[in-house]
């Protein structure tokens, strides 16, 4: 008897993919030139470090595609433990870029273990769901050690510190664990308690007046044209690159605000350079073909026929939904800037190779179901 063959990945979710990687290489590189030209007199040098992590991102989603996704609840514990080694390491020995010790000097690379935490949190708390079954609806034997588990996560991001990674992670583990089957009477006064928590962290400095980094951002949300040449000059710049592109853009490749009045506009702020150059158009095009994508995901993880699958692939594309919708709302001032990258399109090493990695874990759902799908008139 002949061995079954593989299905085919989702063609639709793959070439949209693709196309999302190429678009991030043709923006980095547009946000970049000038930045790399004046730092390292070499205008291709972001675009070409941003080349190699994506080369070795497509090796890792070809590989993940191509592994049957059960295979990863036995991935689960080893991935999650070599993270959280990493977490505990990185504030000690990791390297200090914008005021955090966030990344591992790894010959002329950064490595930010912060980032596969994400993947990590996901396929460890699908596992851990998955096999609880029933019980993960019991607070003690449920609910609790779950919480205490992503607490340690976010306690390790958070002394490094980094906010805006910290708030993603728990907002992804608060999406599995809800479409895990939590209790939603747990769930929700957990929530609430958490917000009112979070609230007194930021009100308790400004009615003491002591101003850190946290008052700083909302005061700056509120008014980001107090102090325009001060802790509002990122997001003013931002706001004015969006007007300066208006409805049409004024083309790709001629940004004014990258020219040395953005800080990075590579990085956190690349949606702004996307709304200067491309304009109203362009930006609502991008939007609606990101819309289209997290959907194809989304449909491809439910239709899983095992409940690990369907949460870790559901996971997935709620991790680039939201960071996708933190980095967004902060670039127009919709939110608090919380220093969150766009998925796919901001340069970065880690991010780039952590969402490849996890796109092949979900085009490998995909391919499962196909199989299922062709074997049925067969049989």
């Amino acid at each position: 008897m002949k061995p079954t063959r593989k299905g085919t990945p989702d063609f639709m979710l793959l070439i949209m993919t693709l196309v999302l990687i190429a678009f991030g290489l043709l923006m980095v590189y547009s946000a970049s030139s000038t930045s790399g030209f004046t730092k390292f007199q070499d205008s291709f040098h972001f675009l070409t470090r941003q080349a190699i992590a994506v080369a070795l991102g497509l090796v890792a989603m070809l590989f993940f595609m191509n592994v049957h996704y059960s295979k990863l609840k036995k991935w689960a514990v080893p991935l999650f433990l070599i993270v959280l080694i990493l977490l505990f390491l990185v504030p000690i020995f990791g390297a200090t870029l914008n005021h955090a010790k966030s990344w591992f000097k790894v010959g002329p690379f950064n490595l930010q273990p912060a980032e596969f935490a994400k993947l990590a949190i996901i396929i460890y708390l699908a596992a851990l769901i998955n096999k609880k079954g029933e019980r993960f609806y019991d607070f003690k034997k449920g609910l609790l050690p779950t919480l205490i588990i992503v607490g340690l996560y976010c306690g390790l991001i958070m002394i490094q510190p980094d906010f805006g990674s910290c708030m993603v992670l728990a907002l992804i583990a608060a999406l599995v664990i809800l479409i895990g089957g939590a209790n939603l009477k747990h769930f929700f006064t957990l929530g609430v308690g958490g917000l009112l928590l979070a609230s007194l962290i930021v009100v308790v400095p400004l009615l003491t007046h002591n101003n850190d980094f946290r008052t700083g951002r909302l005061s700056t949300y509120l008014n980001p044209w107090a102090d325009s040449l001060g802790t509002g000059y990122n997001i003013s710049q931002s706001l004015m690159a969006f007007g300066h592109g208006g409805f049409s853009g004024t083309g790709f490749g001629q940004s004014i605000q990258k020219l040395g009045f953005l800080p990075n506009p590579f990085n956190d702020f690349i949606f702004a350079i996307i709304g200067e150059e491309l304009g109203f158009i362009g930006s609502t095009l991008f939007l609606l073909f990101f819309i289209l994508f997290i959907w194809r995901g989304i449909l491809i993880s439910l239709r899983c026929p095992d409940s690990f699958g369907s949460l870790v692939g559901v996971g997935i594309m709620g991790m680039i939904a939201i960071q996708a919708l933190i980095n967004l709302g902060g670039v127009t001032n919709s939110i608090p800037l919380t220093g969150v990258t766009l998925p796919f399109i901001s340069y970065g090493g880690s991010s780039i190779l952590m969402l490849m990695t996890s796109m092949g874990i979900v085009l490998g759902l995909s391919r499962d179901q196909n199989k299922i799908e062709n074997q049925q008139p067969a049989n």
